[in-house]
Parts: C-alpha cells; sequence; structure tokens
C-alpha cells in the first residue's frame, strides 16, 4: 500500500481514545493507585486510633475529592502538553493536501520543540522549492514545446492538399498530423493546469447562462457522440453564473466528453442542471462499464487513465485540470458508479 493511501486510510479512522486522553487516564490511575495505598496503609497503621465508624464518611469524601481534582489537573496537563502535538499533526495534515507553504512558529519553551518545529519548516520550504523548480521546468518546456509543434502541424496540414501524394504517404501525413494535435492537446492542458494549480482566485468574471454553455459544448462535441451513435437526455434549468467562462468551458467538455468516450456504441447520456438552496447541481450520467475502485481513488490524479484502452485519445490531464478549476470557483466535484450501470460525475457549485 503506498505511503498516501495509508496517511488517508489512518486520517479517516475513528478512535475511541487520543493520545491526551490517555495521559489523562494514566495519570488519573496513577492519583487513584496512590490514595488507594495511602487509604490501607492508614488502615494497617493508624485506623484504630480512630474510630472508622465516625471518620469512613470523611475519608471518603477526601478520596473522592482528590480523585475529581486529579482528573481535572490531568486533563489540563494533558491539553498543555500535547498542543505542540496537535500543531504538528495539523501542519503535516496540510503538506499532506499539498499546501507546502505551511509553517510553524519555532518560538517554543523547549528546546526539543524548537528543533522539531525547525525540522518541519525546513522540511517544507524544500518541498516548496522542489515543487516551484517541478513546475517551472514543466510551465518553460511546454512553452519551448508548443512553437515546434505549432510548426509541424502546420506543415502537415499543408502536405494533406497535395495531391502528388500516394496512399502511404498520405497515411503518413495523417498520422503526423494526428500525433501532433495530440502533443499540442497535452501542452495546452499543462500550460493551462500549471496556470490554474496556481491561482487561488477567479480571474476575468463574466456573466454568462450555464445552461447555453453546456449546450454549446454538447454541440461542440458532435463529432465524437454522432461516430458513436450516442443519445442525448438533457433536462437544464436557465440559470445565470458570474465566473471565468473560458475555465468553466473545460469542466463541461471534460466530463462530457470523458462520458462519450467511455459509454458504449448507441448509448444514452444523461444530464441535469439544477438551481438548489444550497447551490447549483449539475449531474452527467453514462451507462458504461464505471469505475473500480482503484479508478477511484486516483480519478483526479495528474496522467492517471484508469482505462488503458483509451490512452490514445487522451493525457490524463483532463479530470485534474476539472478538480481544480471548479475548487477555484468554490465548489466541489465527485464520481460515483450508478446501481443500474454506469457513471455519474456531480458538480456542485456555490449559487
Amino acid at each position: 500500500m503506498k505511503a498516501r493511501e495509508v496517511y488517508e486510510q489512518i486520517r479517516n479512522q475513528r478512535s475511541k481514545f487520543s493520545l491526551r486522553i490517555g495521559l489523562t487516564l494514566l495519570v488519573s490511575l496513577y492519583i487513584i493507585i496512590c490514595v488507594l495505598i495511602a487509604f490501607c496503609a492508614w488502615l494497617l497503621l493508624g485506623g484504630y486510633l480512630i474510630k472508622i465508624d465516625s471518620n469512613l464518611l470523611l475519608i471518603l469524601n477526601l478520596i473522592g475529592s482528590s480523585l475529581l481534582i486529579g482528573f481535572i489537573v490531568a486533563g489540563f496537563l494533558s491539553k498543555w502538553f500535547f498542543i505542540p502535538v496537535n500543531n504538528l499533526r495539523q501542519g503535516m495534515g496540510e503538506i499532506a493536501d499539498g499546501h507546502f507553504d505551511t509553517r510553524l512558529c519555532t518560538e517554543a519553551d523547549f528546546k526539543e520543540i524548537r528543533e522539531l518545529y525547525s525540522g518541519f519548516n525546513l522540511m517544507a520550504q524544500e518541498l516548496q522549492s522542489t515543487e516551484m523548480l517541478q513546475t517551472d521546468f514543466v510551465s518553460n518546456v511546454s512553452h519551448e514545446f508548443k512553437t515546434p509543434i505549432n510548426a509541424i502541424e502546420g506543415y502537415s496540414t499543408l502536405l494533406q492538399g497535395c495531391e502528388n501524394l500516394d496512399e502511404d504517404q498520405k497515411q503518413y501525413v495523417d498520422k503526423i498530423l494526428f500525433n501532433t494535435k495530440r502533443l499540442s492537446t497535452l501542452v495546452g492542458n499543462i500550460l493551462l493546469l500549471s496556470t490554474v494549480e496556481n491561482q487561488d482566485i477567479q480571474s476575468n468574471q463574466t456573466r454568462f447562462r450555464l445552461d447555453e454553455q453546456i449546450r454549446q459544448t454538447i454541440v461542440a462535441l458532435e463529432p465524437a457522440w454522432t461516430e458513436k451513435s450516442v443519445q442525448f437526455d438533457v433536462d437544464m434549468e436557465s440559470i445565470t453564473y458570474i465566473c471565468n467562462e473560458n475555465l468553466m468551458h473545460h469542466v463541461w467538455s471534460n466530463l462530457i466528453g470523458n462520458a462519450i468516450k467511455f459509454g458504449p456504441f448507441g448509448g444514452e447520456i444523461k444530464i441535469r442542471l439544477t438551481k438548489q438552496k444550497e447551490g447549483i447541481l449539475f449531474t452527467v450520467e453514462d451507462n458504461g462499464p464505471g469505475l473500480s475502485e482503484e479508478a477511484k481513488k486516483h480519478l483526479f490524479d495528474k496522467f492517471y487513465q484508469a482505462d488503458s484502452s483509451h490512452k490514445q485519445e487522451g493525457n490524463g490531464l483532463g479530470l485534474a485540470l476539472v478538480k481544480r478549476i471548479v475548487a477555484i470557483v468554490g465548489g466541489e466535484v465527485f464520481a460515483e458508479n450508478i446501481k443500474t450501470g454506469g457513471c455519474r460525475f456531480t458538480v456542485k457549485l456555490k449559487a
């Protein structure tokens, strides 16, 4: 099992006893044992000097009060003692979620805590530097790829119009053009993903109709769904939305395109868009084979493709783009299998 999966599994586990509760119980047990030993010693050594029947109630009250005070003191001590541990746990959770700019305050009372926090900050700084280097490298290399790929694609398009090519040469030109388009799409997605990953707020916001944009997306994908004889069942409310229109187009294009790609020949795709009290709900359903449990875990990871038979049709960046774009506009996206067969993608947007 991978480290990420182990981390998610442990984080989602529910435990009856935390470390703090364990320390509280341990200290309280220690206090109980001390009180019992003292009481037994009193009975053995000095109990005969005092009438037990008249003082037993007083002794029991003293024991009860001592235990109550002990529990309270142990609870406060454990809370104070585990504050640094909780801070470190929260910081590690932020790092695991990809927030490498997380830092912990090193102004602690204990030397060990200061050293631990300093080591954590150093680790986070190195991870952030590595992430920035990787992002800059991918972005710069993608920019450099863009120009020669466009040149190859342009010359290949010109060669397609030549009349003196034989059948084999035409086939070679078609393959060159097909693969250069794939490369061009890949580079474009990498650049877009690099941009949105470093973006926390929306830019270029406009007011537009979500239902009209989704209809335009369906029309734009006509060659794909016509080739597979796909039927659409569309029911959308008229909804006006304010955000980056170009970014939202990538969301609908990827989700509907995947439904066409992974659905069966002659299948049906259901699309719903409704406005609810808590926000806007969009769903797209296909009647394909559905998702495996492994695919659900990595569905929104970069370059992950659940179905290897469709690798030539994509690059594994579409759903990663969808997840990041939806997060920027303050929404969420998730996938689930349908009991009757197929898969459903749901996008929830704030009203």
